[in-house]
């Protein structure tokens, strides 16, 4: 997968993620920052919506992509960031975000917090990619 299109597939996964918040729960998900703090409620509430059809694998897979890309892609627009494709595990592709030598999972955190553990927070771990580089700007 070439750059280019790396880059047209998580923006138009950010853009499922808004119709997505908006059709499912009326979550207006509007680009900003701010907005990620809502992406923490749309994860549960599609636990509260669908109990296990929700944590079926494929609904997981879609979910943590789509409001990964979404964070991804705020966070990416703010600091010059690029997507990497990881196929060093054939099986289980990954993508991350890349900034200077840093790279940040946002499905894997989706995942952590829809999957595991409702109290790990995706505004959180943006918020602290943020500060990352808050001093190389």
């Amino acid at each position: 997968m070439s750059p280019d299109e790396l880059d047209k597939l998580m923006s138009d996964c950010a853009k499922d993620a808004v119709v997505t918040a908006a059709d499912e729960f009326n979550i207006v998900l509007d680009k900003t920052p701010e907005s990620i703090a809502l992406v923490d409620d749309v994860l549960l509430s599609f636990v509260d919506k669908y109990h296990d059809l929700a944590l079926e694998d494929e609904a997981v897979f879609t979910i943590c992509n789509i409001f990964g890309a979404y964070i991804g892609e705020i966070l990416k627009a703010k600091l010059d960031g690029e997507w990497i494709y990881d196929q060093s595990n054939p099986q289980a592709p990954t993508v991350f975000l890349k900034v200077g030598d840093n790279t940040y999972a946002f499905a894997g955190i989706c995942y952590e917090r829809l999957v595991n553990d409702s109290q790990v927070s995706v505004f959180a771990y943006y918020e602290k990619a943020l500060a990352n580089h808050k001093f190389s700007h």
